[in-house]
């Protein structure tokens, strides 16, 4: 069986970055599918999944409600090996045209006060397994080690 593109991506050289990881023709437009990479894949500690899924909801409320890129939005939703996220995007876009975006919604998180969006019962399948103030620090320290100093071989996945 073909492997899918993203197990043919080089984890030992990958860092932590925002790559485009593939791009779908769906009738006349492009989807594009970012993968937002917080952790160094196999040599950092992965994320839990409480600040995963804080992160989820308050970047998906961000995302959908931008006025810029919210009609865009098609999915914001963590990656299975908890290293990072994927972003798809209903335009023909490269990593360095969503930097913008990426800083908008990584510095609403750091700074987000109050109750998560969705984090209700009623709501949500799992509402209680939300970390908060974990979400807030990885988002910071996204920030400062990656989307404030970004080179561009974080931009393009490793040969």
């Amino acid at each position: 069986m073909k492997k899918i593109t993203s197990f043919t991506i080089d984890h030992i050289k990958l860092q932590k970055g925002v790559y485009v990881s593939r791009k779908d023709p769906v009738g006349s437009k492009v989807i594009t599918t970012f993968d937002i990479r917080m952790t160094k894949p196999n040599e950092e500690p992965v994320m839990n999944t409480a600040e995963m899924h804080a992160i989820e909801h308050l970047a998906a409320t961000f995302l959908r409600n931008h006025s810029e890129f919210g009609e865009r939005i098609i999915y914001f939703g963590p990656m299975g090996c908890r290293t990072g996220f994927y972003l798809l995007l209903s335009d023909d876009c490269e990593s360095g045209d969503i930097l913008s975006l990426l800083i908008q919604m990584f510095e609403f998180i750091r700074d987000f006060e109050g109750e998560v969006p969705g984090a209700s019962a009623k709501d949500c399948g799992n509402y209680l397994d939300m970390n908060l103030p974990m979400a807030k620090y990885l988002a910071k320290k996204y920030l400062d080690e990656v989307l404030y100093c970004i080179s561009d071989a974080q931009l393009v996945y490793p040969e």
